[in-house]
């Protein structure tokens, strides 16, 4: 099958052509974007180039045109339809790849014919050359008359001609289609619209599919051959007369300008093309001769009739129903290279589930529709990312006609060849069979091996082409694994969907909580929102998220920006995010002229762990009077477990009145002590139960010292826990001030001797009102003295 996203050799996407032939995508006037003119004297179209609403107005008749010649190829010579009428006609396999190389090899003739189109103008020549193919077509209808005068010689001799006069009119229809279809489709939508053709072709190509399969299951002979052409001629004249609608491909204004002579030299020394190239090449050359070949393997190894293997192509063009837009908004998103590889590797996979299918069984067509599902996802995956990255990175806007002219000849050449070949090597392995192991030994093994070796070989030659603003490999699959990616894609769609600003507040929040990678275009998106709660919301979501370098530059900006309320915010979630790229611009927030925003990026700093501005947040808060911001440097220094800071912080704790602001002063001086959990569950016990949990604290404590101290200590530790758990926590927090001045300090580092010493007075002063301190108390104990 061809790649649902290009088509074989300029035929349009979507369609299920019966040879393996996942080349760079070659599609109908109506896959690839525009871009602007190349230099003046190059190619300057006669009318302005049509502007972006004009293309966009033109898609939809370029979609219908491509329906409508998917079915004129799945009739005529591109789907298992023409191989199995080949068959029908007694033909041998050497003499249907003659027949179907004769398609490929007159892309030479983009060579040679490429200035005249240009001159003529690329519409006008598609439209011409592509409509008195549908009329040669039709010249295949009298084949049976042939057969009943002149015998089968005859009749091989008149296919012949005529498949050479279609592909002479096609090679020249299709050099034309390849600059006019760079011509209308916005960069920025390409995949995705790519994807939506595919849908629609794909759908019309079930019809017909069906429609085949049915025919040729109810007639005898050639009857059902001829019933499928004549319609396929038909449907093929329709899709001409709706290219027609299709706006640009104007002529040449000026034939005679200077610099308008070729320059095939600069494409022949342009690495990436040879790269390309060769890559296309090679797999090329194992796939178009698989996918000919592969409904006679079908039916003569597997066991399956005629209708069963027309059937087939429903399955693949199911997978390229499921799998388009997807891909093609991958390739939009992430760039043309990793896809273009995942769909080449698992084309790599398809020999070996051939070889290994069980043969003349009833599962025997269920496990072929498997495959051909896998077939439609592979190849529609191959088709977008290869076909994008050719027309986006690849040929140069103003160079395009002579690269594309090289590349149908190259892909004509290859293609050719590879048919004979495919042909040939079926014909001199007819008689091949046999068992090695598990792997059935017939005719068609050498083709399926090398369907296996060569796309590896073009992986790597792909893979070494340079893609600007794409993704690699892993970090694309990493895309899809990290997060939940099922919550992020229908998350994605509902945000798009969404009509007022609660729904889409709702949606921007259900994108964070799917923390995935995928869902980093429309956050962004929901930043730039006119709606004031949506850009809240994106900023609280992707904080949710893991670093993303474009995330963190879009909260900067808001963070520099003058939109306080937003500004703050976005301080809070660089933060949250825990990106080190944002330090910088932290730190310059510090000098804001807005007290919000210094706090705000203080304690961010903290939490991103900006050792390096410890000095400066400790001489901030020797002199700092406002209190909010005394927190914040507070919260930041001992984030940072900054030692020098635990002076002020103890005298900043006997000075505050807040108790939440005492309290967490006191997590502050904890985090410098280390273990920030252990103070955490004390806070949480003893706010559950005081004294139950101060009395536990103790006890625990008594029974990990008894070797280490004084026989008194121990005891008082008893008396300190017994009063705890009673209840009774002005007795029991002063008992353990008496048990903080007895306890040796030999061990302890000399900021965990200042904040016992801090927490002994106050102890001792003001028992259980100040709780914050018996809990300091313990945590230091538990933390620093046992260490």
């Amino acid at each position: 099958m061809c790649p649902p996203s290009g088509g074989i050799w300029g035929e349009p996407a979507g369609i299920f052509a019966s040879r393996l032939a996942p080349v760079a995508p070659l599609p109908h006037p109506t896959l690839i974007a525009c871009r602007p003119p190349g230099p003046a004297g190059w190619y300057e179209p006669m009318s302005t180039e049509p502007t972006t609403v004009e293309k966009l107005r033109g898609l939809r008749w370029s979609i219908i045109s491509n329906a409508m010649n998917t079915v004129f190829v799945q009739f005529t010579f591109f789907g298992s339809v023409f191989v199995l009428f080949l068959d029908a006609l007694g033909l041998s396999k050497t003499q249907m790849g003659f027949l179907l190389s004769l398609l490929p090899f007159f892309g030479l003739v983009a060579l040679f014919v490429a200035p005249a189109v240009e001159r003529f103008g690329y519409k006008r020549t598609y439209l011409t050359f592509f409509g008195v193919r549908n009329v040669a077509a039709a010249g295949l209808l009298l084949t049976p008359w042939v057969l009943s005068h002149y015998g089968s010689q005859a009749a091989l001799l008149y296919v012949a001609v005529i498949v050479a006069l279609f592909a002479m009119l096609r090679a020249v229809g299709v050099t034309a289609s390849f600059p006019w279809v760079q011509e209308y489709v916005p960069n920025n939508v390409r995949g995705k619209y790519t994807a939506t053709n595919n849908i629609f072709t794909t759908l019309t190509g079930f019809v017909a599919v069906t429609v085949a399969g049915f025919v040729l299951a109810r007639t005898q002979g050639l009857t059902g051959f001829m019933i499928l052409i004549g319609a396929g001629v038909v449907f093929g004249l329709i899709s001409v007369a709706f290219a027609a609608l299709i706006p640009g491909g104007a002529p040449r204004a000026d034939q005679s300008r200077e610099g308008t002579g070729r320059d095939l030299g600069t494409a022949i020394r342009d690495r990436d093309f040879l790269a390309y190239l060769a890559g296309v090449g090679l797999l090329t050359l194992v796939t178009v001769p698989l996918g000919s070949f592969l409904p006679l393997f079908m039916q003569e190894q597997v066991g399956l009739d005629a209708s069963k293997v027309v059937w087939l192509q429903t399955g693949t063009l199911l997978g390229s129903l499921l799998s388009s837009y997807l891909w093609g908004w991958a390739a939009d998103r992430y760039g043309s290279i990793p896809v273009t590889l995942y769909g080449l590797s698992l084309r790599a996979l398809l020999p070996i589930c051939w070889m290994l299918m069980p043969r003349h069984s009833d599962w025997s067509l269920h496990v072929a529709l498997g495959i051909a599902l896998l077939q439609g996802i592979a190849d529609m995956g191959w088709g977008i990312g290869s076909g994008r990255l050719l027309y986006v990175r690849i040929v140069p806007p103003d160079k395009r006609t002579d690269y594309m002219a090289l590349y149908y000849a190259w892909i004509g050449i290859v293609g050719g060849v590879s048919q004979l070949m495919g042909g040939r090597i079926l014909d001199y392995t007819q008689g091949l069979s046999g068992q090695f192991f598990f792997l059935p030994v017939d005719p068609f093994l050498p083709l399926f091996l090398a369907g296996v070796v060569l796309p590896m070989v073009s992986f790597l030659l792909l893979r070494s082409v340079h893609e600007e603003a794409g993704v690699g490999m892993g970090e694309f699959a990493g895309i899809f694994l990290r997060g939940n990616p099922f919550l992020a894609m229908s998350s994605m769609i509902r945000y798009h969907l969404a009509k007022d600003e609660h729904a889409t507040v709702l949606m921007t929040e259900r994108l964070g909580q799917a923390k995935s990678p995928l869902t980093v275009e429309e956050l962004l998106e929901a930043l730039a929102d006119p709606r004031f709660n949506v850009r809240f919301e994106a900023i609280i979501s992707i904080a949710r998220m893991v670093p993303d370098p474009r995330l963190t530059a879009a909260l900067i900006q808001i963070l520099e920006g003058t939109e306080l309320a937003l500004t703050v915010v976005a301080a809070w979630a660089l933060g949250r995010i825990g990106d080190p790229a944002a330090i910088p611009a932290l730190r310059r927030a510090l000098d804001s002229d807005y007290r919000s925003v210094r706090a705000h990026s203080a304690r961010a700093l903290g939490a991103l762990g900006d050792r390096e501005i410890a000095p400066l947040l400790l001489e901030r808060l020797l002199h700092e009077e406002d209190k909010g911001l005394q927190m914040a440097y507070a919260s930041a220094l001992g984030n940072l477990q900054a030692v020098e800071a635990t002076g002020p912080l103890l005298q900043l704790l006997d000075t505050m009145a807040n108790e939440g602001a005492r309290l967490e002063l006191a997590l502050s001086l904890g985090r410098i002590v280390g273990e920030e959990h252990n103070f955490i569950q004390l806070v949480r016990q003893v706010r559950g139960d005081a004294g139950t949990a101060m009395a536990q604290a103790v006890a625990s404590l008594k029974r990990r010292v008894e070797k280490r101290v004084n026989a008194g200590l121990p005891a008082a530790l008893d008396a300190c826990a017994d009063l705890l758990a009673r209840n009774n926590l002005a007795a029991g927090t002063r008992q353990l001030a008496q048990i903080l001045e007895r306890l040796p300090t030999d061990s302890l580092h000399p900021w965990s001797v200042a904040i016992l010493a801090e927490c002994r007075v106050h102890l001792a002063q003001d028992g259980a009102d100040r709780m914050e301190y018996a809990i300091l108390a313990l945590h230091v104990l538990q933390v620093d003295w046992l260490q």
